[in-house]
């Protein structure tokens, strides 16, 4: 069982999350405000991040930039972060940022299982 944390404040994105991966592998734990998400991801070790690009008053990409300092300092697990981005062309702010992978809304099901398969390890 994978443990996604989802950062994301509108709920059309969090329910197309839910429905793309309501498979038995995945326990999603959803939090709007990315204020919260260092001391969340500390009671929950996820094994992966997937933030939207916009996201409350702090953005996608400074979140990110706040998780890898809070990873490279022990503060939280290291793991991998996916960026949702509204444009193909915004995959640029993702690896600007220090997106592990990026994954652009709106998404499938599959697209999006893609996605958690290629940064989590088999097994």
């Amino acid at each position: 069982m994978n443990t996604v944390l989802v950062v994301a404040d509108d709920e059309w994105v969090t329910n197309d999350v839910a429905a793309g991966l309501s498979d038995v592998r995945a326990t999603i734990v959803i939090e709007a405000d990315p204020r919260a998400v260092t001391t969340k991801a500390a009671e929950i070790s996820p094994h992966f991040y997937l933030i939207d690009l916009q996201v409350g008053s702090m953005g996608g990409m400074a979140l990110i930039r706040s998780l890898k300092a809070d990873m490279s300092m022990g503060k939280i697990p290291v793991a991998p972060i996916v960026l949702m981005v509204d444009r193909d062309a915004d995959s640029f702010l993702a690896n600007r940022a220090g997106a592990d992978q990026w994954i652009r809304k709106p998404f499938t099901a599959q697209e999006l299982r893609s996605v958690r398969d290629a940064v989590l390890p088999v097994g």
